[in-house]
């Protein structure tokens, strides 16, 4: 079991494994017991876990918890927005495709079939990125024993799953005679569902939080990532597809996820900005570079494929700074979030303004 000290500067310093469980009074068992600590609780909790020097004093007029954070920032790693990112991409694909199968689809089967591929390949590259996060498979597959509709994190294992399959259906049965093309063409009606799902759902996963921007912009995260995810497939295929009625179709997707993409960031922003403290993070420090960083990319590449006569090294250009863009958008939210939780000031000032916790519990009462 890996160890790590906390409070090194302390008169006495503390060792521990992450958990701190003393063995003579409980016992370690269940299936976390044989999870290892990973060495990085220091990382997690370093803005927390500070030896105090003195006692922080509370300011008059805005009184905090000694000035300490009353909530815990996320530990999500990397995999969290990279998760984002490719599960938006596949989702979006899948829509791509169910609408490219309606009327007469002759003409675009290709692309039917290269976005069932990104489905199928997204899906499996998703469900690996989650698992890792969760640490080991069967935490994955023990979210598929039950079926939870009010817990966002059981709805997206199965939408997760579903989206899986019904790309690979649609891919291996689609375009074959009897009922097995009848069976692909369905399970490819499916997959657009399940990846409208895949999509957006993670939005709603991330606003379901105390967290006081996420929680903020509740109503708007949703259609950010799925706005997105329009986004990024039409910047990929505007990198990969030359037929000219496939371009057509991926640059009408694309360009229409880019403006929603693009009003739902100042929605976003708006919302946040109600209370002041709560829209900090999206003005300073790298959750702010990252957030602007990516609008502007947004826009360039809106700008750079709405250009009459496109050449082949604008198309590139518009391309790339679309899939940066959509990229560092997933991962600015997970990175406004963390300077969010640390703000020791946010979740007082938004329940004070009779906003977070206050106004859903004044609705409820209503």
């Amino acid at each position: 079991m890996n160890r790590t000290v906390r409070y090194k500067s302390s008169v006495e310093p503390v060792y521990t494994d992450g958990r701190d469980i003393d063995t003579e009074v409980a016992t370690l068992t269940g299936e976390a017991a044989d999870q290892e600590a990973s060495g990085a609780a220091d990382k997690h909790l370093k803005h927390e876990m500070q030896v105090w020097q003195q006692l922080p004093m509370p300011q008059p007029g805005d009184p905090t918890y000694y000035n300490v954070p009353m909530l815990n920032e996320p530990v999500w790693e990397w995999a969290i927005p990279t998760y984002y990112y490719v599960g938006g991409l596949t989702g979006a694909a899948l829509v791509l495709s169910a609408a490219a199968q309606t009327g007469n689809s002759r003409g675009r089967e290709e692309l039917i079939r290269r976005c069932h591929w990104i489905g199928l390949i997204g899906a499996s590259v998703s469900g690996g990125l989650l698992i890792y996060d969760l640490g080991m498979p069967s935490r994955f597959f023990n979210m598929l024993r039950v079926f939870r509709p009010t817990s966002v994190m059981n709805m997206g294992a199965w939408i997760l799953a579903g989206t899986g399959a019904m790309a690979f259906l649609a891919l291996t049965l689609r375009g074959r005679k009897n009922w097995r093309g009848k069976t692909g063409e369905i399970a490819g009606y499916l997959a657009g569902i399940f990846g409208a799902g895949l999509a957006t759902y993670t939005g709603v996963l991330t606003a379901n939080t105390a967290v006081p921007v996420w929680q903020a912009s509740r109503k708007i995260l949703p259609v950010l990532f799925g706005t997105s995810a329009m986004s990024s497939v039409g910047a990929l295929f505007e990198l990969t597809v030359e037929n000219s009625e496939e371009r057509r179709l991926t640059k009408i997707f694309g360009t229409a996820g880019q403006i929603a993409e693009f009003a739902a960031s100042i929605a976003m922003e708006k919302q946040t900005s109600v209370v002041p403290r709560v829209g900090r993070p999206l003005r300073r420090g790298l959750s702010g570079f990252l957030w602007r960083t990516a609008m502007v990319l947004t826009a360039g590449g809106l700008v750079l494929g709405l250009i009459p006569k496109p050449t082949k090294r604008r198309r590139l250009a518009a391309g790339i700074a679309g899939t940066l863009g959509s990229a560092l958008m997933r991962a600015s939210v997970e990175h406004l979030g963390t300077a969010s939780a640390r703000d020791a000031r946010a979740s007082f000032q938004q329940q004070r303004a009779g906003y977070g916790a206050a106004e859903l519990a004044n609705r409820s009462n209503q």
